[in-house]
Protein backbone atom coordinates (compact mmCIF):
# COMPACT_ATOMS: atom_id res chain seq x y z
CA UNK A 1 0.00 0.00 0.00
CA UNK A 2 1.76 3.16 -1.35
CA UNK A 3 1.01 5.56 1.78
CA UNK A 4 2.09 8.69 -0.16
CA UNK A 5 -1.17 8.51 -1.63
CA UNK A 6 -3.29 9.02 1.09
CA UNK A 7 -0.93 11.98 2.75
CA UNK A 8 -1.37 15.04 0.29
CA UNK A 9 1.29 17.36 -0.99
CA UNK A 10 2.18 20.17 1.90
CA UNK A 11 2.14 23.46 -0.61
CA UNK A 12 3.18 25.56 2.44
CA UNK A 13 6.41 24.14 3.62
CA UNK A 14 7.88 27.52 2.93
CA UNK A 15 5.08 29.41 5.19
CA UNK A 16 5.21 27.07 8.31
CA UNK A 17 5.32 28.89 11.15
CA UNK A 18 8.80 27.48 11.80
CA UNK A 19 10.43 29.73 9.50
CA UNK A 20 10.49 33.60 10.48
CA UNK A 21 8.25 35.03 8.46
CA UNK A 22 9.48 38.37 6.26
CA UNK A 23 8.58 41.95 7.55
CA UNK A 24 5.09 43.26 6.64
CA UNK A 25 5.04 46.30 6.15
CA UNK A 26 1.61 48.16 6.37
CA UNK A 27 0.93 51.83 5.32
CA UNK A 28 0.29 54.42 7.86
CA UNK A 29 -2.93 55.95 7.21
CA UNK A 30 -2.86 60.09 6.12
CA UNK A 31 -5.49 62.24 7.67
CA UNK A 32 -6.10 63.67 11.24
CA UNK A 33 -5.03 60.36 12.94
CA UNK A 34 -1.47 60.22 11.85
CA UNK A 35 0.37 61.64 15.00
CA UNK A 36 -1.99 59.54 16.84
CA UNK A 37 -0.70 56.10 14.84
CA UNK A 38 3.37 57.03 15.34
CA UNK A 39 2.30 56.98 18.79
CA UNK A 40 0.62 53.74 18.49
CA UNK A 41 3.52 52.61 16.45
CA UNK A 42 5.95 53.66 19.61
CA UNK A 43 3.73 52.33 22.16
CA UNK A 44 3.88 48.91 20.22
CA UNK A 45 7.97 48.92 19.77
CA UNK A 46 8.16 49.42 23.37
CA UNK A 47 6.01 46.77 24.54
CA UNK A 48 7.86 44.74 22.27
CA UNK A 49 10.87 45.21 24.19
CA UNK A 50 9.18 44.38 27.24
CA UNK A 51 7.99 41.59 26.02
CA UNK A 52 10.90 40.31 24.72
CA UNK A 53 13.11 40.72 28.18
CA UNK A 54 10.36 38.25 29.58
CA UNK A 55 10.84 35.80 26.44
CA UNK A 56 7.65 36.16 25.32
CA UNK A 57 6.65 36.50 21.94
CA UNK A 58 6.85 40.13 20.13
CA UNK A 59 3.21 41.01 19.08
CA UNK A 60 4.64 41.10 15.17
CA UNK A 61 5.21 37.53 15.80
CA UNK A 62 1.51 37.02 17.11
CA UNK A 63 0.47 39.20 14.64
CA UNK A 64 1.97 36.81 11.74
CA UNK A 65 -0.27 34.28 13.01
CA UNK A 66 -3.95 35.58 12.24
CA UNK A 67 -4.92 34.54 8.57
CA UNK A 68 -5.82 37.60 6.06
CA UNK A 69 -3.67 39.79 7.43
CA UNK A 70 -2.20 40.95 4.19
CA UNK A 71 -1.94 37.54 2.94
CA UNK A 72 -3.88 36.50 0.22
CA UNK A 73 -6.50 33.83 0.19
CA UNK A 74 -6.08 31.14 -2.53
CA UNK A 75 -7.19 27.88 -3.81
CA UNK A 76 -5.16 24.76 -5.44
CA UNK A 77 -6.94 22.33 -7.65
CA UNK A 78 -5.76 19.60 -9.11
CA UNK A 79 -6.95 18.74 -12.36
CA UNK A 80 -6.05 15.85 -14.56
CA UNK A 81 -2.67 17.52 -16.34
CA UNK A 82 -2.03 20.27 -14.11
CA UNK A 83 -2.42 21.90 -10.72
CA UNK A 84 -4.32 25.77 -10.87
CA UNK A 85 -3.75 27.71 -8.40
CA UNK A 86 -6.71 30.92 -8.09
CA UNK A 87 -4.65 33.54 -5.57
CA UNK A 88 -7.13 36.61 -4.61
CA UNK A 89 -5.98 39.81 -4.78
CA UNK A 90 -9.09 42.32 -4.98
CA UNK A 91 -7.81 46.20 -5.00
CA UNK A 92 -4.29 45.00 -5.94
CA UNK A 93 -3.06 46.04 -9.71
CA UNK A 94 -1.81 43.34 -11.82
CA UNK A 95 1.60 45.63 -12.46
CA UNK A 96 1.86 45.68 -8.58
CA UNK A 97 2.23 41.60 -8.25
CA UNK A 98 5.19 39.54 -9.34
CA UNK A 99 5.40 35.94 -9.77
CA UNK A 100 9.28 34.04 -9.16
CA UNK A 101 10.48 30.49 -8.64
CA UNK A 102 12.68 30.18 -6.16
CA UNK A 103 14.39 26.13 -5.85
CA UNK A 104 10.76 24.70 -6.92
CA UNK A 105 9.10 26.98 -5.04
CA UNK A 106 6.89 29.63 -6.36
CA UNK A 107 7.07 32.85 -4.80
CA UNK A 108 4.16 35.22 -5.36
CA UNK A 109 4.26 38.77 -4.10
CA UNK A 110 2.73 42.25 -4.42
CA UNK A 111 1.67 45.39 -2.88
CA UNK A 112 -2.00 46.52 -2.15
CA UNK A 113 -1.47 50.38 -2.84
CA UNK A 114 -3.02 53.04 -0.38
CA UNK A 115 -5.42 54.88 -2.73
CA UNK A 116 -5.04 58.77 -2.58
CA UNK A 117 -7.90 60.96 -0.80
CA UNK A 118 -8.56 64.51 -0.59
CA UNK A 119 -7.54 66.28 2.65
CA UNK A 120 -11.16 67.35 2.81
CA UNK A 121 -12.16 63.36 3.62
CA UNK A 122 -13.00 63.07 7.47
CA UNK A 123 -12.62 58.82 7.71
CA UNK A 124 -14.92 57.47 10.40
CA UNK A 125 -13.84 53.94 10.10
CA UNK A 126 -10.99 52.15 8.17
CA UNK A 127 -11.34 48.48 7.91
CA UNK A 128 -9.17 48.09 4.58
CA UNK A 129 -5.80 46.79 4.72
CA UNK A 130 -2.78 48.23 2.67
CA UNK A 131 1.03 47.20 2.38
CA UNK A 132 3.26 44.23 0.88
CA UNK A 133 2.32 40.48 0.87
CA UNK A 134 3.86 37.28 0.20
CA UNK A 135 2.74 33.66 -0.59
CA UNK A 136 5.33 30.59 -1.09
CA UNK A 137 4.27 27.56 -2.60
CA UNK A 138 6.36 24.51 -2.75
CA UNK A 139 5.72 22.74 -5.96
CA UNK A 140 5.41 18.89 -5.67
CA UNK A 141 7.68 16.16 -7.59
CA UNK A 142 5.88 15.96 -10.65
CA UNK A 143 5.52 20.01 -11.33
CA UNK A 144 6.88 21.20 -14.31
CA UNK A 145 8.25 24.62 -13.29
CA UNK A 146 9.64 25.27 -16.72
CA UNK A 147 5.91 25.45 -18.11
CA UNK A 148 4.49 27.42 -15.45
CA UNK A 149 1.84 30.17 -16.74
CA UNK A 150 0.09 32.73 -15.14
CA UNK A 151 -3.34 35.24 -15.80
CA UNK A 152 -4.87 38.13 -13.69
CA UNK A 153 -8.72 38.89 -14.55
CA UNK A 154 -11.20 40.91 -11.92
CA UNK A 155 -8.62 40.53 -8.79
CA UNK A 156 -8.04 36.68 -8.72
CA UNK A 157 -4.57 35.33 -10.03
CA UNK A 158 -4.84 31.97 -12.20
CA UNK A 159 -1.56 30.25 -12.07
CA UNK A 160 -1.68 27.31 -13.94
CA UNK A 161 1.03 24.26 -13.24
CA UNK A 162 1.50 21.40 -15.94
CA UNK A 163 2.16 17.79 -14.44
CA UNK A 164 4.67 15.57 -16.15
CA UNK A 165 3.12 12.44 -17.07
CA UNK A 166 5.57 10.45 -14.35
CA UNK A 167 6.46 11.72 -11.40
CA UNK A 168 10.16 11.19 -9.80
CA UNK A 169 10.61 8.59 -7.79
CA UNK A 170 10.89 9.37 -4.57
CA UNK A 171 13.74 6.42 -4.17
CA UNK A 172 16.19 5.44 -6.71
CA UNK A 173 19.21 2.82 -6.67
CA UNK A 174 22.55 4.51 -6.97
CA UNK A 175 25.50 2.86 -8.54
CA UNK A 176 28.55 1.72 -6.83
CA UNK A 177 31.70 2.75 -8.72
Amino acid sequence: MNLQKLSPWNWFKSESADTPAPPTTVEPRRGDLTPLLGMHQELDRWMDSVMRQFGMPSLESRLGDMPGLLQPRLDIAERGSEYVISVEVPGVEEKDITLSLDDHRLVIEGEKRHESRKEEDQLHRVERSYGRFRRVLDLPADAKDEEIQAAFDKGVLTVRVPRSEQARPARREIPIQ
